[in-house]
């Protein structure tokens, strides 16, 4: 899955060759928003985690449709919460990691947008590589819905791209999710980073509990529409109560992971799902290839046993773990992440660690 491409990065460095002027604040949209221009920020750590728990999510919902070729869970059916809660975390964070890349790149290129249009195109042409391998797979849906809507939204001010994020996610709830839910989510990550509020993600906990108790009202009031609604007059209601209900879940769910990144479990937190979520997109292509290899070719009944299936999950993503762990005590990135910076920079990265790539707090 998609990494945000949100390292530090040099404020005046053009990947080409010598140096650039900053371009100036870019967040902010235009309207409505304080002058501010991004320099090099260290890795937010809580995005790490919440993306290497959404890829361990991700798997373990779709690990028997893998290895049946079907396609992926991208709507939420009917009392199976847990098999789609880690597509709105990525697309979530797939819109806040687009709008900090456009962040760096203003600082250091002259023309950042064409910087985001080479990352959606490399990404598509991976996802499409990908499809050969599982026509459910989801980079090739992210590449073309943030060509489509994504990139157009950073010449919008921000309350322009907050105003369609809203109306993108209702119109999602009334038609059952799919692309327009990952646009409306898309378009909220973009909005979070432009208000400032992910600058603010990992330094309290105070909004994110709010924030939480807040979304779990707001699902328990889904809830209770959905148990009231008839069963046949109100299909559609319940319906829609039902997938609100699953969407405010996951916002509890969010919420309750930066919480706890604000007690004595961070350092666990970290050590669990940082390593996967900064290596995210390696371990995303990777276990395709290792549901199939294990289906096919050690014959591990995968697609006809829930057991096979949670068990296979399970030893994939510890081996994932170990090697991202690994991998990243001498690397700041994993290599298909290292492949796409190069593709979206057009210039060849450094692979070695430094200092700065260390998680901040």
């Amino acid at each position: 899955m998609p990494d945000a491409d949100h390292g530090p990065e040099p404020a005046s460095e053009d990947p080409a060759g010598g140096s650039v002027a900053p371009l100036g604040p870019l967040r902010g949209g235009g309207a409505g928003g304080p002058a501010s221009t991004s320099t090099g920020r260290p890795r937010i750590a809580a995005l790490d985690v919440l993306r290497g728990f959404a890829l361990c999510a991700i798997l373990f919902a779709n690990i028997r449709l893998m290895a049946d070729g079907d396609t992926a869970v991208a709507t939420p059916p009917a009392g199976a919460v847990h098999a789609w809660i880690g597509l709105p975390i990525f697309s979530l964070l797939f819109g806040i990691g687009f709008a900090l890349l456009l962040d760096s790149a203003a600082n250091r290129v002259p023309r950042p947008r064409l910087v985001l249009l080479r990352r959606l195109a490399a990404l598509l042409a991976i996802g499409l590589l990908h499809t050969l391998l599982w026509p459910g797979e989801v980079l090739t849906p992210y590449a073309v819905v943030g060509l489509l809507v994504l990139l157009p939204s950073t010449w919008l001010p921000r309350w322009a791209v907050a105003g369609l994020a809203t109306a993108f996610a209702t119109a999602a709830l009334v038609g059952g999710g799919g692309p327009l839910m990952i646009a409306g989510l898309f378009l909220l990550g973009s909005a979070l980073v432009r208000y400032g509020v992910v600058d603010r993600i990992d330094r309290s906990v105070r909004g994110p509990l709010l924030l939480g108790l807040a979304l779990g009202a707001g699902a328990a009031l889904a809830a209770g529409v959905h148990a009231a609604a008839p069963t046949t007059a109100g299909a559609a209601q319940s319906s829609i109560a039902t997938s609100l209900f699953e969407l405010l879940l996951t916002g509890v769910l969010v919420c309750t992971l930066l919480v706890l990144l604000g007690t004595p479990l961070r350092p666990v937190l970290l050590a669990v799902f940082a390593p996967m979520g900064r290596m995210a997109l390696t371990n995303y292509l990777t276990a395709t290839v290792l549901v199939l290899a294990t289906g096919h070719l050690l014959g591990v009944p995968i697609g006809q046993s829930a057991a096979a299936a949670l068990t296979t999950a399970g030893v994939i993503l510890t081996v994932q773990w170990l090697f991202s762990t690994l991998w990243l005590r001498r690397y700041s990135q994993g290599p298909a992440e290292w492949l796409w910076r190069w593709a979206t920079w057009a210039s060849r990265p450094a692979a070695l660690r430094t200092p700065e790539i260390r998680q901040c707090r």
